[in-house]
């Protein structure tokens, strides 16, 4: 069997898969239009920070990464939520100190992969090279110049809006939608104080929720915040510190920042099939899209790389297979994924300042604390664990209920109540 491919694309999963693929033997070309980040200036204001969880770094482990992606990252131990008129509030993430997310920038992790990728025998990179047309059934790419590559297989791992995908399901039948938040964003940043130290405690993602706009803030190893700033398309503030009183004094030069800043949009994809016979298949967001507001695009498009590699492996001699079996193991989970990416918008920017929401968290983790082998929150399945994410919203949803019933029958505040004693006490045990 051909053991050649070529991946379009060379954001994030495009990297990554390719040096799984040449750690199996296969010769591999990675073509991206944009030029090698290595040398390129950093695109600020178009790409949000990544937060990498258990997936991630799964990922970036399986390849020998995940200790200098470490060294590139800050730890998030929890959301600190700016809230008018109160104080800062922190909420942890999970019930002990393994459970945090590390961020970083998305350059500084995609020129990881690159360099990476590039030393792998049989990698070859072409940077500033459009990808025009794919043949389907032939496994070619053909790039602007002319040049025609042609492999036992294609990769569309570039984006969205994918000219793989594009050219893999025209006049077949083929599912596709692409919805459009009414919210976009635009990046700025929270600089480091006059003597160097951060401007807010930086083990933490930082939020500043409100109906006008949602603040969301990731930090970076010089002491600086990225701070992307949710806001409707339609009737943006202006200036944008109306919306962001409280951040606002963080930030003196907020409005001047925003107004040069570009709007970006947020899209979810959906689509099937992922693949055409044994020629071509996609990964990351040409095939998946999602909202980042779970913090899962990037992390659930390394899983995608590990799930097609296990695959490959599973199926040596029927790569058809592989790609039918990668599919269906990962497209009903990413359908899932992107319901609760939708959702979560609205938790960040409504839940957040609702008191019953967060006392919910509260008990969430209490009853993680005392049961943690029973109870486990959404939020802890999705970014601590490895669980496919429709079973973690299937036990999500069981426990829902067992609240419910607990709150139904008034055992709930008791229980909470008696939780939050033993708490306490744990607290106070010597270990």
């Amino acid at each position: 069997m051909d053991s050649t491919a070529v991946i379009v694309g060379a954001g994030l999963a495009g990297p990554l898969l390719a040096s799984l693929l040449a750690r199996r033997g296969y010769q591999v070309d990675l073509v991206e239009r944009r030029p090698d980040p290595r040398s390129a200036r950093h695109d600020g204001g178009r790409s949000i920070n990544l937060g990498m969880s258990a997936r991630a770094i799964t990922a970036l482990r399986e390849v020998g990464l995940w200790q200098e992606a470490q060294r590139l990252s800050v730890p998030m131990r929890g959301r600190m939520v700016h809230t008018a008129g109160r104080r800062p509030a922190f909420y942890p993430y999970g019930k002990d100190p393994s459970q945090i997310l590390h961020s970083i920038r998305r350059d500084a992790l995609v020129c990881l992969l690159v360099e990476h990728a590039e030393k792998q025998p049989g990698v070859r990179l072409r940077f500033e090279t459009r990808c025009v047309a794919v043949g389907r059934d032939g496994g070619t790419v053909t790039l602007e110049d002319g040049t025609e590559l042609a492999a036992g297989f294609v990769v569309g791992a570039d984006g969205a809006s994918s000219l793989v995908r594009t050219e893999m399901q025209r006049g077949l039948p083929a599912d596709f939608s692409r919805e459009y938040l009414e919210w976009g964003y635009k990046e700025v940043t929270i600089r480091a104080r006059p003597g160097g130290g951060p401007a807010v405690p930086l083990e933490a993602l930082h939020i500043w929720p409100g109906e006008r706009g949602l603040g969301v803030a990731h930090p970076n190893i010089d002491n600086s915040l990225t701070c992307t700033l949710f806001l409707p398309r339609d009737e943006t503030p202006d200036p944008v510190s109306e919306a962001f009183p409280h951040l606002a004094e963080l930030v003196p030069d907020l409005d001047e920042q925003a107004s040069t800043a570009p709007m970006g949009h947020l899209t979810t994809v959906r689509t099937a099939p992922w693949h055409h016979r044994d020629t071509m298949v996609l990964v990351g967001d040409a095939a998946h899209a999602v909202y980042p507001f779970y913090g899962q695009g990037m992390n659930a498009s390394f899983e995608d790389c590990l799930v097609l590699d296990r695959m490959l492996a599973q199926h040596p001699r029927d790569r058809q297979a592989a790609f039918t079996a990668y599919e269906h193991s990962r497209k009903p989970h990413t359908d899932v994924l992107a319901e609760l990416s939708a959702q979560n918008f609205l938790e960040l920017r409504d839940g957040m300042r609702s008191p019953l929401r967060l006392a919910r968290k509260r008990l969430d983790l209490l009853l993680h604390k005392a049961f943690p082998g029973t109870w486990v929150p959404l939020y802890t399945l999705v970014s601590h664990t490895t669980v496919p994410y429709g079973e973690a919203l299937r036990r999500a949803r069981r426990q829902d209920r067992v609240a419910a019933a607990l709150a139904a029958t008034g055992a709930g505040l008791a229980v909470a109540g008696l939780l939050a004693v033993l708490g306490r006490r744990s607290e106070r045990t010597p270990r």
